[in-house]
């Protein structure tokens, strides 16, 4: 049993350095999941910003709108991050390289495990060049050592979770294009949610989706670690989406890629 447990760890520690090396040969898909957050810090603090902190300046409490706006923009970045991990693993599909993990002596589940933790560190170092963004555009986080701690675990989750999703997204879709449909849900979702203004402030029909919607407690509780604000029952609703994501989608990627190639 340990034998086969350390086949696993190390077949999976060799497929997410062949994920991480894509990275270095081929870094478009990296820059993109961080460059598109950034550019959406530029456009909401430097052109809308203004506008958007004072009509909601009563719910904000007086502090900077960019403040606000940060854990939103992190929420959009690991799900650009996940888009990426969905086209990653589609190409592998697409171009025969599944078929032969198959065929090969490995761990089937490192193929799949492989792929995730290698989203995940490159999720998290996404984030880190994020938050060094919005600190020159004037964000000051209120967080001490663990709560930022505590932030990086939720990042981490988030990013475990719907990289397990992009994977069976990935691994379901007959080509690149069919990975659209998940891209689109993780880049609409979160405009609908509390990412760049408080649900209060919204139409009755849309207030009630954006504050039951899956993104809103996760992006609340990262707005209440970073801010040093209350952070109540989201931070179990965060970890529940987050986990409940994961195991579908992990669950999901399991049957489709033990499933029998057509």
């Amino acid at each position: 049993m340990s034998g086969t447990f350390g086949h696993t760890v190390s077949d999976s520690a060799t497929m997410v350095r062949r994920s991480l090396r894509h990275v270095l040969r081929n870094p478009a898909g990296m820059l993109m999941s961080f460059a598109i957050p950034i550019v959406l810090l530029l456009l909401f603090v430097g052109v809308f910003g203004d506008v958007i902190s004072a009509g909601i300046s009563g719910t904000l409490r007086g502090s900077a709108y960019v403040n606000y706006l940060v854990p939103g923009i992190i929420l959009m970045m690991v799900g650009y991050g996940s888009s990426t991990t969905a086209l990653a693993v589609n190409t592998d599909k697409t171009e025969g390289i599944i078929a032969r993990f198959r065929t090969m002596a490995i761990a089937r589940t490192s193929v799949l495990t492989g792929h995730v933790l290698g989203a995940v560190v490159r999720t998290m170092i996404s984030a880190a060049l994020v938050f060094g963004f919005a600190l020159v555009l004037g964000f000051r986080p209120a967080a001490g050592p663990v709560e930022w701690l505590e932030v990086s675990g939720v990042v981490a989750l988030l990013a475990l979770a719907q990289s397990w999703i992009a994977v069976a997204v990935g691994l379901s879709a007959a080509n690149p294009a069919g990975t659209g449909n998940f891209t689109v849900v993780v880049q609409v979702l979160p405009f609908v949610s509390s990412a760049f203004v408080p649900p209060e402030s919204m139409p009755a029909g849309v207030r009630w989706f954006a504050r039951y919607e899956p993104f809103t407690p996760i992006i609340d509780t990262l707005r209440g670690l970073l801010l040093g604000t209350p952070v109540g029952t989201n931070a179990l609703l965060a970890v529940g989406w987050c986990v409940a994501f994961a195991l579908v989608g992990y669950f999901w990627a399991r049957a489709v890629f033990t499933r029998d190639p057509d």
